[in-house]
């Protein structure tokens, strides 16, 4: 590996590598952006001018096996993800993979074992663990300044699909439409759940409740309206090994804004409230109060909180994707600890699936053992 540079390679360049993942590598200077590959060549070649990427390939194995390339980022359809990052490791390279890895934990545990093996360091893309807000919440928890942690409440919702005609992309296509569809506690509750267990430690045992509330909508390359039971809405309850209780909540019909995510903490010295909500041309807010001083007032995030060249009014998907990138690059470059691994990813999994038999079985599911 270069002393000066990571050498990085991107395979997918549609819209969320474009406002998210690219932008993010550009902003690095200890990165070469040494190539971007799609299976549209004039996509490719339109993000390589764009972003400065040297190479442009069409075939994501021709790309892995580029010897300039030491880190790969998959940024392609769900069902990719798993079979790209597993070429990579395989290759010898770092990778970066957005979420999910798998839609079931198995394979995803199996994934980062190979990583473990190959000793390339792995890093999947729950963006949201690198907002400034929640990583300072992390932080005052770490530290004591919240004392012993009671309380943890997420929510992750905004109005994406509350309008029945706005086409539905995360339908599996062999999915039985006569029964519930688990969605948005897997779209969504996944980037929670880790978020959730990030901030509070690991899962006990889960409880929950899902449900369809708008039974006809449009989906994705299908004309008109279309009869189907996706999971509008979970609703769970968390028990924490540490003995702090939790609660959660997904949704794809509540009224707000991107990307929607909420976490409260309370604790015996204080509470704090992280909303990653854009609104008013801000993108987070971070309040907290104490004991003697019940009303919740504003911390204020420095500079030195956001990464370079940002301020609270950077587009979300940059100034988070910022962020991982900064701390990606740096964790391989420098040897820092890893954090936010394909091993997170598989255990979020491993919550939803078990978040989904606790509905199904209308019982607690254990996740102790």
């Amino acid at each position: 590996m270069s002393d000066a540079k990571l050498g990085v390679g991107v395979i997918g360049t549609h819209a969320w590598a474009d406002k998210a993942h690219l932008p993010g590598y550009v902003a690095h200077p200890d990165v070469d952006l040494v190539a971007v590959c799609d299976v549209d060549e004039t996509r490719a070649r339109a993000a390589a001018h764009k972003f400065g990427a040297r190479k442009v390939y069409t075939d994501a194995q021709k790309m892995i096996a580029d010897p300039e390339v030491e880190m790969v980022d998959v940024c392609t359809p769900t069902h990719t993800h798993l079979p790209l990052s597993l070429a990579a490791i395989a290759a010898g390279k770092h990778v970066l993979s957005e979420k999910p890895l798998h839609t079931e934990a198995g394979p995803a545990f199996d994934a980062a074992a190979r990583a473990d093996e190959q000793s390339v360091r792995t890093k999947l893309g729950f963006t949201f663990r690198y907002s400034p807000a929640i990583r300072q919440l992390k932080a005052w928890i770490d530290d004591g300044m919240l004392g012993e942690i009671y309380h943890i409440n997420g929510f992750e919702q905004n109005s994406q699909w509350l309008d029945p005609d706005v086409p539905l992309r995360q339908v599996p296509p062999d999915a039985d439409r006569a029964k519930l569809i688990p969605a948005s506690i897997v779209g969504y509750g996944s980037h929670l759940i880790d978020l959730m267990r990030w901030v509070g430690g690991e899962f006990s045992a889960v409880a929950s409740s899902m449900r369809n509330f708008i039974p006809e909508r449009v989906v994705r390359g299908e004309e008109g309206r279309q009869k189907i039971m996706i999971d509008d809405g979970t609703v769970g309850l968390v028990e924490y090994s540490s003995g702090t209780l939790g609660t959660l909540q997904t949704s794809y019909v509540t009224v707000g804004n991107y990307p929607g995510v909420e976490i409260r903490v309370y604790g015996s010295k204080g509470a704090a409230i992280a909303r990653l909500i854009s609104e008013f041309d801000v993108a987070e807010t971070l309040m907290y109060a104490k004991p003697n001083s019940v009303e919740f007032v504003p911390f204020e995030l420095t500079e030195a909180a956001l990464p370079p060249g940002t301020t609270l009014a950077t587009p979300w998907p940059e100034l988070y994707y910022r962020n991982l990138v900064r701390h990606f690059v740096d964790e391989i470059l420098q040897g820092r600890p890893q954090e936010c691994t394909f091993f997170d990813g598989a255990k979020s999994q491993e919550i939803v699936d078990a978040m989904i038999l606790a509905h199904k079985e209308r019982r607690w599911v254990d996740l102790s053992a």
